[in-house]
């Protein structure tokens, strides 16, 4: 029996919801999902593995115009993403007109690989919207095959896993057959962490924090994690502890919850707030918190 194998990269402006699609392909919550824009920093591989295919999927920060050395470093993840498809999802929602970048644009409209582009969020319109949506967007990316869905219920995503099985190259895997991502278990800790501090700060805090775990003991029923909180400013700080520690004390608590599902163990996690000043413009710390390999 032949088998097949690719690259399958998820390519969008922010908040289109690349990161629910994800999810929903791999049936495992790898990606985290919030209302804010920048939600993805990094470019985040799951793997979905059947008898005869693997297919290794990519979420790539939403494409935006850099403003500081962080965002120009989550452009770079984008651009490899590039590089290395076998086939492009190219997702855009109800409303939305292209990318924020023309040159990413023309690399999606002058692709010689496969290109699928999904219209998301059609669970938010009506029919005649949605009929003017795909017709505008066939015309605008002719060398596309559009589908209408919605990652959030489930619609159409088989359709498009399918059709996404059927363009892949006959090839070996890349990943072991147990592979469900390239990321380690930290990552996925420091990822918790951060989505919850998004959900619960406003206004700049949760663009100026990276979390760090600096300790991740794992025993038979019990995993010890000690993670830090870098943040840029003094204010910023006392911001995240919160008044008398309730604040930081929440994102303590939702995460432990959250990562006692991902991990299926019991967690014991210890917070700290470290102060590590501009570090989204300093290229050594980028280097640091994986930004710049």
């Amino acid at each position: 029996m032949s088998h097949k194998a690719g690259f399958v990269n998820i390519i969008g402006n922010p908040n289109v919801g690349k990161s629910t699609l994800m999810n929903a392909f791999v049936g495992e919550r790898l990606s985290i999902i919030t209302s804010k824009a920048q939600t993805t920093r990094h470019r985040i591989l799951g793997v979905v593995n059947g008898e005869d295919f693997q297919v290794v999927l990519s979420d790539t920060p939403g494409i935006i115009k850099p403003a500081y050395e962080l965002q120009s470093s989550m452009m770079n993840f984008v651009k490899s993403a590039f590089e290395d498809a076998d086939i492009l999802l190219y997702m855009v929602e109800v409303g939305e007109q292209e990318l924020k970048d023309e040159s990413f644009f023309n690399r999606i409209i002058y692709s010689e690989i496969p290109v699928l582009l999904l219209l998301n969020k059609i669970d938010t319109t009506d029919q005649v919207t949605l009929e003017m949506q795909m017709d505008y967007w066939k015309t605008k990316v002719p060398n596309a095959e559009v589908y209408p869905i919605s990652a959030l219920n489930n619609f159409n995503v088989r359709e498009v896993f399918d059709r996404i099985v059927q363009l892949l190259p006959e090839s070996p895997a890349y990943y072991p057959k147990d592979t469900l991502t390239d990321k380690p278990e930290r990552f996925f800790v420091n990822e918790i962490i951060r989505e919850k501090i998004l959900l619960h700060y406003k206004k700049e805090i949760p663009y100026s924090v990276e979390v760090v775990t600096e300790e991740f003991f794992e025993d038979e029923d019990i995993i010890r994690i000690r993670s830090v909180i870098m943040v840029e400013r003094e204010t910023q700080k006392g911001i995240i502890i919160g008044h008398k520690g309730l604040a930081i004390k929440r994102v303590g608590m939702e995460s432990r919850r959250e990562m006692e599902r991902f991990f299926g163990k019991q967690i014991h996690i210890e917070l700290y707030v470290k102060i590590n000043k501009d570090w989204r413009s300093n290229q050594q710390m980028l280097r640091r918190f994986g930004y710049n390999d």
